[in-house]
């Protein structure tokens, strides 16, 4: 009793709140929030979803969904980071690891093409969690849930041994000596078109450029990407037909944005969120060709027929004046309207409502009208380096040999290929191409490797090593290099800095970290799409990745 009373004078019931469940990404312990609100700002200003709110007043005042229901947003990992109390946490990581005990890597995001900055956080050789970096130009101080909250698959069904497939069809465990020696000796043996390769989504420049020194050595050029881009016109002969030429932070800028065949909610999250940011603040006018999808901002729904983007190059379409009036006007066409079957005719139709938006519209000269938004991180890398969008060459003159350089979309079937067709796969998920394969050579993923990544503005940005591949599994370009040594053909560079020499010699720009090489050319390129004599189909259309369900399930099995 020495320090006196044994009785509270604070009368009032303790204040305790319940806590809500949003859902499998963000974990709640309420009781500590202080209803500052950020989180309510960052939902409905930044993210566009007005999920959060706060019900009661004075001491009964909480924060919560009102009622129980998921916190529906691709953007939602970010209240983690902006929480200042910690009510909102990570849900896979808690209880994992401490922050001081974990080491952190500055590296590069590759699972869509916006290549966001990203922190790695490790300990004991694991992936713990990906934060934030921050750079204005691109992703500001905010990242996708699906760049946050992949990284557990970076540690599930691995190729972490090379592997033979027996005469039993059966994958049998062997070592590097031998599975190189296989590569070696079926490459030894073909030249010219009996050669292909097939690169994924997820490569690196210098595994792109290995692959095509060493295709080159046995005489072939059959290099293709998985994603289709149309190559009639100036096709990807001019870097400006392929980029985000405005760039991310030039959407800021603009007054009048024509989004075609896209859905950049779940394409690019933080491109749309840029754009949401130009709409709230700067009074941007948007409007979209394709199916209507709930972008998180308004904008004029012009319908979904192809037909549409003809009316308005012709300048039929009351858009057209609109574009025409604008100061600093963007098109920004999605990949996928690009991989139909009249994908040439919709970019000769892109490039000339471009053309005239910049000569008519009294844009200064040096902005841009024309972008491609592209969906996966190796698309622009690859097509710099020369190689040939879509895999029609392969399916047209099927190859003896089918290099599969993670690549899992399924594009090219064993029904697709020669029976007799001697298949290598190399990746770091065993995903769609692994089954099929004869050699499956384990590589490394983007955590554990040293790379460089383009991404869809045409930024190069690199990759640093947080961890070390698991088992037996390398870098790509590493593999590559000891196939060309064992086949007798061997590549003119061992370190990692000799490659990136390579990488300038054929194309310099894929080594000016974090810098963009403007790209030009545009009259020049809208003069040749003229010779496209391809027709529009009738069909709708359609941006790819329609539901929340669909941007968490993409890319590839890490995700």
């Amino acid at each position: 009793m020495m320090f006196g009373s044994d009785r509270s004078r604070f009368l009032e019931g303790k204040r305790a709140v319940e806590d809500k469940n949003l859902g499998p990404l963000v974990k709640t312990i309420m009781t500590r929030c202080i209803q500052c609100t950020r989180c309510i700002r960052f939902a409905s200003e930044i993210a566009g979803v007005d999920d959060l709110g706060t019900t009661g007043r004075g001491n009964e005042m909480q924060v919560g969904t009102y009622i129980e229901k998921m916190f529906m947003s691709e953007l939602s990992g970010n209240v983690i980071d902006i929480c200042p109390v910690g009510a909102l946490t990570s849900k896979p990581y808690a209880f994992t690891s401490r922050p001081w005990e974990t080491r952190k890597t500055e590296s590069i995001d590759v699972l869509d093409a916006v290549g966001s900055n990203i922190v790695v956080s490790t300990r004991t050789g694991e992936v713990m969690r990906i934060l934030p970096r921050l750079h204005e130009d691109i992703n500001e101080e905010w990242i996708s849930d699906k760049t946050r909250f992949a990284y557990d698959g970076l540690k599930r069904q691995r190729l972490i041994e090379p592997m033979i497939k027996n005469e039993e069809g059966l994958f049998t465990y062997v070592s590097w000596e031998e599975a190189l020696s296989r590569v070696a000796g079926v490459l030894q043996g073909s030249q010219g078109n009996d050669v292909a390769a097939i690169a994924g989504g997820l490569v690196d420049a210098e595994a792109l450029v290995s692959l095509k020194d060493l295709l080159n050595r046995v005489n072939s050029d059959n290099l293709c990407t998985e994603e289709v881009f149309p190559t009639a016109g100036a096709g990807t002969d001019l870097r400006s037909n392929y980029l985000l030429n405005t760039k991310i932070a030039g959407v800021e800028e603009a007054d009048v944005l024509l989004l075609v065949g896209t859905n950049p909610r779940f394409e690019a999250p933080l491109f749309n969120a840029r754009i949401r940011k130009s709409w709230l603040h700067n009074e941007l006018k948007v409007a979209l060709v394709g199916s209507p999808v709930d972008l998180t901002y308004t904008y004029d729904h012009l319908g979904d027929s192809p037909q549409i983007l003809l009316d308005i190059a012709s300048e039929k379409h009351p858009f057209s004046k609109v574009l025409n009036q604008a100061k600093k006007p963007m098109v920004v066409v999605g990949s996928a309207a690009l991989q139909r079957g009249d994908g040439a005719a919709i970019h000769a139709a892109i490039s000339t409502i471009a053309q005239n938006a910049s000569t008519k519209s009294g844009a200064d000269p040096s902005w841009k009208v024309m972008n491609i938004l592209h969906r996966v991180a190796s698309q622009v890398a690859a097509l710099d380096l020369g190689y040939k969008p879509g895999v029609d060459a392969i399916r047209k003159n099927p190859p003896k040999v089918l290099y599969l350089l993670g690549a899992d979309a399924g594009c090219v079937t064993r029904q697709d290929l020669p029976q007799n067709c001697f298949i290598i796969y190399q990746g770091h998920h065993g995903d769609v191409g692994a089954p099929m394969a004869d050699v499956i050579l384990p590589g490394a993923a983007y955590t554990e490797k040293a790379a460089t990544y383009v991404n869809t503005e045409g930024r190069a940005q690199q990759t640093r090593v947080a961890v070390t591949p698991p088992g037996l599994a390398r870098e790509d370009w590493r593999i590559i290099r000891a196939i060309s040594e064992i086949a007798g053909m061997t590549l003119p560079y061992d370190t990692l800095d000799q490659v990136r020499s390579r990488l300038e010699e054929v194309s310099p720009n894929l080594v000016r970290y974090d810098d963009v090489e403007e790209a030009n050319y545009f009259s020049q390129a809208n003069e040749l799409s003229k010779a496209v004599n391809q027709k529009l189909l009738g069909d709708p259309l359609v941006p790819p990745q329609l539901t929340v369900k669909d941007f968490y399930m993409t890319g590839n099995s890490s995700t």
